[in-house]
Formats: structure tokens, sequence, C-alpha cells
């Protein structure tokens, strides 16, 4: 009789002594079989349904943005490697690789906040002129109410506009009008919940306040990216740039107060512009477009700028970054960090529907995050006082 090796948990037996082998095929039998651990109250699983699942974990390009407080006095070497995980619903389901990184830095609350949604259009809108992805950083400030609304808010949205639009792909006029409509939508429930003591987070320094918040909001770089264009919309100092054959191509521009076309609208509101650490409206609030921020309003407003980028074949890779990295990391420096890790571990060859294993022998994806989390290394090496939020698609 075959040996049969089972372990029983919460039971503290002797163990039993081993079978003596009989004969030659018993113990080619033996060779054969499993050790298993029987549980009370456990399904049990299927090998083969387990080892379909790993080879579906493996073969996911996509990692989850993991929130990783940094203690600055330790080495940060070892504390910024992004935790992985698989969001496959089906076995057709195919996105972008990417990779994410946000660390608190050297402030005492994190206060940034990513969303990614591969596939988000055909997930709530059914496809809208094919795939399309969501990325989305968000830095507040005052608090982290804002950030944390729109990571879990502002998909919806967009999604939403797209789905009013039916089945035709929307135009870049299209594109601009969606988008806006987006960001006020995002604006009023953000403004809603804030007069209403909605709390998105369950810890902050913001619950010995008042119910009412009116100086919490956060700035929004959002990204949809599709099989033809790049849609890129711009709320505050956070940025988007394409690595486009080689070189820097921001798909954002920073609103400083005193840049100076918006410098003449928050005047022409009735605003002024006080430089106290820098040019800061009404020497408060050190962007002049954000989410939230009732009462600095109408001298910062929500509208987004936006941008529709057709995708050409010498597009490589696209950035998105809180300004704790662009503060103290140029455009030109970020990608040829992030041109260096993909070339670095790029694959060999990409068969559909199968692992993609680099010359590192790891998953194409891990390149995506490395490149992010060397970004967020590299910002905190120069220095950067603030949060660092990072994302990396590859468009290869």
């Amino acid at each position: 009789m075959a040996e049969i090796c089972c372990d029983v948990a919460g039971k503290a037996e002797p163990p039993v002594a081993p079978c003596e082998p009989s004969t030659r095929a018993v113990r080619r039998r033996r060779m054969v079989i499993r050790r298993f651990k029987f549980v009370a109250g456990v399904e049990a699983v299927d090998p083969a349904e387990e080892a379909r699942r790993k080879r579906q974990r493996l073969g996911c390009s996509a990692s989850l943005p993991a929130l990783v407080p940094l203690d600055l006095e330790n080495s940060v070497a070892s504390e910024l490697e992004p935790r992985r995980a698989c969001e496959l619903e089906d076995a057709d389901f195919r996105t972008s690789r990417y990779g994410v990184m946000s660390v608190c830095g050297r402030r005492k609350e994190m206060e940034d906040a990513v969303s990614v949604l591969p596939d988000f259009s055909r997930r709530t809108c059914g496809s809208v002129g094919g795939s399309h992805h969501f990325f989305g950083v968000y830095d507040g400030h005052g608090c982290s109410h804002v950030a944390a609304l729109c990571s879990g808010r502002m998909h919806e949205f967009v999604a939403d506009e797209m789905s009013r639009l039916g089945s035709v792909p929307p135009t870049p006029g299209a594109w601009t009008g969606l988008m806006e409509r987006s960001f006020l939508r995002m604006d009023s429930a953000a403004a809603e919940a804030l007069q209403q003591g909605g709390r998105p987070t369950l810890c902050c320094r913001c619950e010995l306040h008042a119910p009412r918040c009116d100086n919490v909001g956060s700035t929004a770089v959002v990204a949809v990216v599709g099989p033809t264009r790049i849609v890129v919309a711009n709320c505050g100092d956070s940025r988007a740039v394409l690595c486009r054959g080689g070189a820097p191509l921001p798909l954002s521009s920073d609103h400083k107060p005193d840049r100076p076309d918006e410098l003449s609208r928050i005047e022409a509101a009735g605003g002024r512009v006080i430089y106290w650490e820098g040019a800061r409206v009404l020497g408060v609030l050190a962007m002049s477009r954000a989410i939230g921020d009732g009462y600095l309003k109408p001298y910062v407003t929500s509208e987004p700028e936006v941008t529709v980028t057709e995708r050409r074949d010498d597009d490589e890779f696209l950035i998105l970054g809180s300004d704790g990295l662009w503060d103290v990391v140029t455009n030109e420096m970020a990608c040829d960090v992030v041109r260096t890790c993909l070339r670095a571990k790029a694959p060999l060859k990409e068969p559909i529907g199968e692992e993609v294993v680099g010359r590192d022998g790891r998953c194409s994806d891990r390149a995506c995050s490395d490149a992010a989390a060397l970004l967020t290394k590299l910002a905190l090496a120069r220095q950067s006082a603030d949060n660092v939020s990072v994302v990396v698609v590859d468009l290869r």
C-alpha cells in the first residue's frame, strides 16, 4: 500500500512511522505522491486550478499602488520595494505594463493618492473605440481627504461621461469637454463630502477640526491611454511626461500662481498673488488650480487643461508624478532613468497570452516597477521635501 503523508492542523498527535517499502512499483508510486495538509473548514484547492492562477499572476503586467511610508532616518533602498498584485477578471484581459510607487517622504502625513484601472472603460461602459486604461496621481494639501476621494471617484465620472457618447469614439474636442465635465463633477462631489463632514480616510489630523473643511484640496493629473490617443487632463502642479523618440514631451503644464496667464486670470477674478516662500494665491496656496479649496474660489479653479496626443510608433513610455518628483528631477533626467530600466529588462519575445520574460529572467512588468521605485529614490536622494508618487506606463 502506498505511503500517504498527511498533516492534520490543530491536532497534536505523535508522528506515525512511515510504511516500509515493499516493491519497486510502490517506490515508483511514492515518487509522485504529494504532501497535503487538511484543515477543518477550508475548501480544498485543485492543483491544476492553483497552477492556472499562478500562471495568471506571473503573466499579469500590473502592479497595484502601494502607499509605503518611508522613515528617512533608515536606509531608503530596502524600504521602496513596491507590492505587486493582479486584477485579472478573465483570461482574455490584457493591459499595458505599468509600475507604481508612492511614499510619504519627509512629510509627517501621506497626502498623495494614486489610482490605476486597466481597461476601465470596458468594465464600466463597454468598449468605446477600443480598450482604454486609466491612470491618476493626486497630491492632496490640507489633508488627504480630497486626494483619497479623487482616487476612488474620478474614474467613475470619466467612464460615465464616456458612456454618454455612445459607441462613437470621442474626437479630440469631445475628449476635452468630457474631461472638463468630469473634473467639475469631481469638484462638486468633493465640496459636498467635505461640507457634510465626509471622511474618506479614517485617521488624519483633521478629525480634531470642525466637520466642515473648506481648506482641503488636491491636484489631479489624469491620463486615459487608448489604442490611438493619450488624453491627459491636469489641474495643479502634478505632471505628465511622454517619452517619444528618446526625448521628453510634456503633456501638461504646471499651474503655478506666477505663470503669466494664471496670474492674469487670478487678478481678473479679484484675487492676488502674494510671494510668501514662493508665489501663492492670497499668500496661501502654491498652485492656481486644484480640486476642493472652497475658501479660495473663484481664484483657484478646478477646470483642467486637456491635451489629446495621437500615439506614434516611437512612443516609449508615459510618466505621471506629483510635484514631489518634479521639484527636484527634470523631465530629461526622469526619461533617462526610466529608459535605462526598460532597456535593461527588455523582453526577448512577447507571445500573446503567455508570460513575458526579460533577459534577467523576470516578468517584464518588473521593469516599470523598478523604474518607478528608482525615480522615487532619486527624488528622495535629491532632498525632495514632499510626498512622492510616480506611475510609469510602458507604451510599447
